[in-house]
């Protein structure tokens, strides 16, 4: 990353690196990362968030999707840059997405392109693997994909970008689970649109 980008500087409330998965997605102030049919139109996305994205994903040295959320991101991003309604922070979005790696967890895909690879095993295997594989951070997208993995307590880190908007119902950022899940706030940001960055580490 060019050294001469204004870098977002998060406050931070607990500091520790090595490599993680993260969970990271938009958010509804009522904790919902999409509407009951799957629109995202709610989520403010300007300029500065934008950017924020790239410098994040430009971090990771993997990707993990389910089915849909790569059908989606893949439909759209490695031909950003050919869209005359996409500005310079889009078509960049664009070459970083095709850039990172991507696992592609899903039992009916037969094939996948634009640098990524399927996989069918169980997850906590598939994660062991990509593990010693990837040394830095992964990021599993896509709210049922994280759900499993948060099911079985294998997320380091929770990323919600909180938009100052109630959408009422859909798709909730966490999973239904049985028992509390403890964590610890470790870095907040709000941008000037009223988005609010927080991520959170598990408290135990």
């Amino acid at each position: 990353m060019s050294g001469a980008r204004q870098r977002f500087q998060p406050t931070v409330l607990h500091s520790w690196r090595m490599g993680k998965l993260i969970y990271m997605l938009n958010v509804s102030l009522d904790g919902f990362v999409e509407t009951p049919d799957h629109s995202l139109d709610w989520a403010t996305v300007d300029g500065e968030l934008h950017q924020w994205f790239n410098d994040r994903m430009r971090e990771l040295d993997a990707s993990l999707y389910g089915r849909r959320l790569y059908e989606l991101m893949s439909g759209y991003w490695p031909t950003a840059g050919t869209d005359p309604q996409s500005n310079e922070v889009e078509r960049e979005f664009g070459r970083i997405w095709v850039d990172t790696p991507k696992i592609v967890f899903s039992s009916t895909l037969e094939s996948v392109n634009w640098n990524s690879r399927l996989v069918r095993g169980d997850i906590a295997d598939e994660l062991a693997l990509l593990r010693q594989e990837f040394k830095g951070d992964m990021e599993v997208g896509g709210a049922t994909l994280a759900a499993s993995f948060i099911e079985r307590g294998l997320v380091d880190e929770y990323q919600l970008i909180v938009h100052p908007v109630a959408i009422g119902s859909g798709t909730p950022y966490f999973p239904a689970t049985p028992s509390p899940i403890p964590l610890r706030l470790k870095e907040t940001h709000v941008f000037s649109s009223g988005v609010t960055y927080m991520a959170y580490v598990p408290a135990t």
